[in-house]
């Protein structure tokens, strides 16, 4: 099966701020656009940055010791790409929610993760596998 590129839409308070995160600080490229929305390539993927005058901090969940961010979305990179995108989070001042680590360290499905807020507060996690045919292991 080919993996198809999806689609998400988000709320943002400010268009001008959610082009400085997702273009300059994550590195995604600008689509389409309008006064009210902005279309990115994340990662192949088509996410819609909408304004919207309610947009808000999400809840959060416990999981593994971490105060995990409910609901989130994010991309599975590959391991370099993860690493080179950490160092550029951490060199723009971006403030994690969980910082990078290897989560299931030497169990099935090991991977590294790391969970931050857009200006908005939607919640992004970015992961990794060192092999990439663990994404749905179980054991």
């Amino acid at each position: 099966m080919t993996l198809r590129p999806f689609h998400l839409a988000f709320p943002v308070r400010d268009l001008a701020e959610a082009r400085r995160f997702w273009g300059e600080t994550m590195g995604c490229p600008e689509g389409r656009s309008s006064d009210e929305w902005i279309d990115f390539d994340f990662y192949g993927h088509q996410i819609v940055a909408h304004l919207a005058e309610d947009a808000g901090d999400a809840a959060s969940n416990p999981v593994d010791g971490h105060d995990v961010p409910v609901p989130h979305f994010g991309v599975v990179l590959a391991m370099e790409d993860w690493k080179d995108l950490a160092e550029r989070l951490k060199t723009a001042g971006i403030a994690f929610a969980i910082e990078p680590y290897i989560r299931f360290e030497g169990q099935a499905g090991e991977q590294a993760t790391m969970f931050f807020r857009d200006p908005s507060g939607n919640a992004i996690e970015m992961k990794a596998f060192a092999d990439l045919g663990q994404l749905f292991a179980t054991d």
